[in-house]
């Protein structure tokens, strides 16, 4: 991989390295790279139930061994990346591992992938195949129990070797791509991950639909990703389907699970009656507060039902179906989101 060229005293601007001069796709000539011991690491989380991953743990699925089953085809896997990317290397790999930690009260399985070789380009794709395969595996063997069953967050972890050295996410030294195919999928804060996921679920019938466009899911996410959550996900469904899709996500334990629509006092706005049963901690304050801020401007804010409160470890809060209801509701959490998350996660005590 080329660096860009760069005028005096600037610095290199990234570019696809996969594309020449005319923006054609090619593969990477690596022939004059020095040879070099390189490893990465990569990970992942497999979202599941709680009494799922138990039965994982006591293998008790009446399949196979799920961990072992998972960890040989992650494996295989990565021996087999350059079969399943077109613009991969062929590559020797000295050594693949696959580790898996089991959380049974969040009910995720952390799969991890850490692969060695020594030769002219990295292995951070052969890390990347092997979590996302494995966690292909693991779903494959618990579907007939919990067919809701995510793989989310795979990422690179860590790189050693080549040109560029050692790389880690926490120490976000990484400055774009470099000589050993670093693809970075985001910019800005969302691009340092903090390992924070947030999901955001519109209740619009008419946007599932396709009648209208939906501007305030995609708001949400923008906001999100500029405090550095990282995945998030923004779903639209039907009124009518609003509380299965709070169950289905709530389950899967995000940071934060933001809902916009459906607060209001039409027959079918049910949001916060797909809200409540999942209230562990309710934070009545909060809700009183995104009221009082929309009824400055907005004489109906006071007719949204809203709530917001803890589902397990997840913050769970039920912004307006209007842009500026939205909007209000985010000027809000914008001052509390952050002590919430961390008092209640850890007790960090009154800041």
């Amino acid at each position: 991989m080329t660096d860009a060229p760069t005028g005096q005293g600037s610095s290199p601007e990234p570019q696809l390295t996969h594309l020449d001069a005319e923006g054609r796709v090619r593969m990477v000539d690596v022939g004059d790279k020095a040879v070099t011991t390189r490893t990465a690491t990569a990970e992942g989380i497999f979202r599941t139930r709680p009494d799922v991953v138990t039965m994982v743990a006591g293998d008790s699925l009446g399949k196979a061994d799920v961990l072992a089953t998972a960890r040989l085809a992650g494996i295989g896997a990565a021996k087999k990346t350059s079969e399943l990317i077109p613009l991969c290397h062929q590559i020797p790999l000295n050594s693949v591992k696959v580790s898996f930690d089991l959380d049974e009260e969040a009910g995720e399985i952390h799969v991890q992938a850490t692969a060695k070789t020594t030769g002219r380009t990295g292995v951070e794709m052969e890390a990347l195949t092997a979590v996302s395969v494995a966690g292909l595996t693991l779903h494959d063997m618990v579907k007939a129990v919990d067919p809701l069953a995510t793989m989310d967050g795979v990422r690179l972890a860590a790189k050693t070797g080549g040109k560029r050295g050692d790389w880690t996410r926490e120490s976000e030294k990484a400055t774009g791509n470099d000589d050993d195919e670093v693809t970075r999928a985001n910019t800005g804060p969302a691009a340092l991950d903090s390992g924070r996921s947030g999901v955001v679920v519109v209740s619009s019938t008419a946007a599932a639909h396709g009648h209208r466009e939906d501007t305030t899911g995609p708001a949400i996410e923008g906001w999100l990703f500029e405090r550095g959550f990282s995945p998030v996900e923004v779903h639209v469904v039907a009124d009518a389907d609003i509380a299965t899709a709070v169950t289905e996500h709530v389950r899967r334990s995000p940071a934060v699970l933001f809902t916009t629509g459906g607060t209001g006092v039409a027959p079918d706005d049910r949001t916060p009656e797909a809200t409540a049963p999942h209230l562990e901690l309710e934070l009545p304050g909060v809700a009183e507060a995104m009221r009082a801020r929309g009824l400055a401007a907005t004489p109906t804010a006071a007719m949204s039902r809203g709530l917001a409160g803890f589902a397990g470890r997840t913050l769970v809060a039920n912004l307006p179906g209007s842009t500026g209801g939205v909007r209000d509701g985010l000027a809000v959490l914008d001052d509390l989101l952050e002590h919430l998350l961390d008092v209640h996660a850890h007790g960090g005590g009154h800041r």
